[in-house]
């Protein structure tokens, strides 16, 4: 048993390893991960600060701007990461391989975790001095607790699409173009999530694990912000189980690609 732990360990440092590392050898990945966002969040910045809005609208901006890294991230190098890794040609060695596949799924988590941190870093700090906004720390365990909670669920979320993309075929290149600007919209990066009406921001909180953590950062670390869907204890429960089913869900979804392929002889639902 405790041989078994040791293996998933060092297979989940290893596979975190590589995306690391590769992230520091492509320094092209820098600019597209932090310039591209950091200037939308320039543009909403400066919009608010010319309508005169208060304070408070460019702070959840600027928390906007940091998830959207994460987002993007797990969207991009994430839930597609099987799909490039059977194009490179890397994938029939994963399955050959008598690594555990959750293990698989989870270093490629964490590396991206770690390395997309350092991009969400940059447009904090660059915000910070930039436009001089200020965050309130009064419930600082409240606030890392959210974001971990928040991160956690995203990158559960981004495993199970791992494997459902890839078992979709080609033509999920199309339907995640599709759904990338809805996201952003329905996730509340730019305004808070309430005014999207209760309903709709209940329906997009349930899927969109962004949106909840988003609305409990913006209340734990914005002093004025009275705009939150729900307190941020409940979103952080709740943030709590997606992460759970999340993981759960993409274990089986990983088995089921194992599966396909034993039976069918192809990893794929679709002809291409």
């Amino acid at each position: 048993m405790i041989h078994k732990i040791r293996f998933f360990i060092r297979v989940v440092i290893a596979r975190a390893y590589v995306r690391v590392i590769g992230a520091q050898r492509e320094l092209s990945w820098l600019v597209g991960d932090t310039l591209l966002p950091f200037l939308a969040v320039c543009a909403y910045v400066l919009v608010y600060r010319a309508m005169k809005a208060p304070p408070e609208y460019t702070g959840f901006v600027v928390l906007g701007g940091v998830i959207m890294t994460f987002w993007t991230h797990m969207l991009w190098m994430m839930a597609m990461q099987l799909f490039w890794e059977k194009e490179m040609g890397n994938l029939a060695r994963y399955l050959m391989s008598p690594l555990p596949r959750p293990a698989l799924l989870l270093g490629m988590a964490l590396g991206g975790i770690i390395m997309t941190s350092s991009r969400a870093l940059i447009i904090y700090l660059a915000s910070r001095y930039i436009f001089d906004i200020r965050f309130s720390f009064n419930e600082p365990w409240l606030s890392l607790l959210v974001f971990v909670a928040t991160l956690s669920a995203l990158y559960g979320m981004g495993m199970v699409l791992c494997s459902l993309f890839f078992i979709a075929g080609r033509g999920i290149n199309y339907g995640m173009q599709a759904m990338h600007e809805p996201m952003f919209f329905l996730g509340g990066f730019y305004f808070p999530l309430k005014q999207l009406g209760m309903f709709t921001a209940i329906g997009a909180a349930a899927i969109i694990p962004v949106a909840l953590g988003l609305d409990a950062l913006r209340q734990t670390m914005l002093d004025s912000y009275q705009l939150g869907l729900l307190s941020p204890k409940v979103e952080l429960s709740i943030l709590s189980v997606m992460a759970v089913v999340f993981t759960w869900v993409s274990v089986l979804t990983i088995r089921r690609l194992e599966d396909l392929g034993r039976k069918m002889g192809k990893l794929t639902l679709s002809e291409g």
